[in-house]
């Protein structure tokens, strides 16, 4: 069980890095682009609040990562 929340914890924070990455890319190139829904089929969520998700995610499973990776 602790190898599969290792690697879920460490599988999401690659992911949901990577989409706080696009997003902040986005804001660097697009600004005007943010304030607009992340799909066209939802009018939730925008793409910052998609990106500061994102970041959170990132940040807790990262942590939740470390805590729980063999130390070697």
């Amino acid at each position: 069980m602790k190898r599969f929340l290792q690697a879920a914890a460490f599988t999401l924070f690659i992911h949901s890095f990577a989409g706080w990455f696009y997003i902040a890319g986005n804001a660097v190139f697009h600004p005007q682009t943010l304030a607009l829904p992340l799909t066209h089929f939802l009018s939730w969520p925008r793409e910052d609040t998609a990106g500061i998700i994102s970041f959170i995610i990132s940040m807790v499973s990262f942590f939740v990562w470390n805590l729980i990776k063999d130390k070697k």
